[in-house]
């Protein structure tokens, strides 16, 4: 039997990046995926295509998380649409608006507060009910290590990522005694489709900075979010797992 086999799981974000390849790893271990989308749609069906031929089901719903009303909206489509059931809940949506302080403008800074973290407790909020039901459920928050030691130039990215993590654990305590665990990950350098438009120099820089002497993978991260989501970690929960390659101990 599959680690996750017959799980129904939703994803925020998983278009591309982390969150493309936390559904991969998710349906090669038998998870039922649904996923959401902001923006290009080819994308994501693209993505639902290839999950979908890994014989589990897969959705894309394009939603925008950091809406409280869609949120609740992607949650009552999900439990339509794979059987009434919802078993790990992936906030993993985010954007970055980099700047110094003194050249970040509020609109910036509350953009970013609004989607990486606002829309954490959107979800959460919106998935509750049915968790609470089961009496069972793993919520995974997709933090970073600058929400663990903070970064100049990123003072509202470090806020909604910290703030994510005091929300995890928070969460944990008030779920935990119906079986819902709530876990965070906080991620260092990840290499992605991103980090690929970046000069070589500095990447490797980043690079030799970090004790493994390699950036990370999507892959990673989606094995740490498998052990979270699966019954390997029935009791972990209100934790932050550090992937970074030792860059932060």
């Amino acid at each position: 039997m599959k680690l996750l086999e017959g799980k129904n799981v939703i994803i925020t974000g998983a278009s591309r990046g982390i969150g493309k390849g936390i559904a991969e790893i998710f349906a090669n271990y038998g998870a039922n995926v649904a996923f959401t989308y902001s923006s290009s749609e080819a994308p994501a069906l693209a993505l639902e295509k290839e999950l979908t031929a890994k014989g589990v089901k897969a959705k894309a719903y394009k939603s925008n998380a950091a809406n409280f009303e869609e949120a609740e909206a992607l949650i009552s489509s999900v439990l339509e649409d794979f059987d009434g059931g919802i078993d790990v809940l992936i906030n993993n949506a985010g954007i970055t608006k980099d700047n110094l302080l003194m050249r970040m403008s509020e609109s910036d800074f509350d953009a970013v507060i609004e989607v990486n973290l606002k829309s954490v407790f959107n979800m959460t909020k919106a998935v509750q009910r049915t968790m609470l039901k089961q009496r069972k459920g793993s919520i995974i928050n997709m933090s970073s290590v600058v929400g663990v030691k903070g970064n100049a130039g990123q003072a509202n990215y470090a806020a909604s990522k910290a703030g994510m993590i005091g929300f995890t654990k928070s969460i944990a305590a008030e779920l935990g005694s119906r079986n819902i665990r709530c876990n965070a990950i906080a991620p260092g350098f990840i290499e992605t489709e991103m980090t690929d438009k970046l000069d070589e120099k500095v990447v490797q820089g980043w690079r030799d900075g970090i004790p493994l002497k390699r950036g990370g993978t999507t892959e990673d991260i989606a094995n740490a979010c498998l052990f979270l989501a699966s019954d390997l970690s029935s009791y972990v929960t209100g934790e932050v797992l550090n992937v970074n390659g030792g860059m932060l101990m």
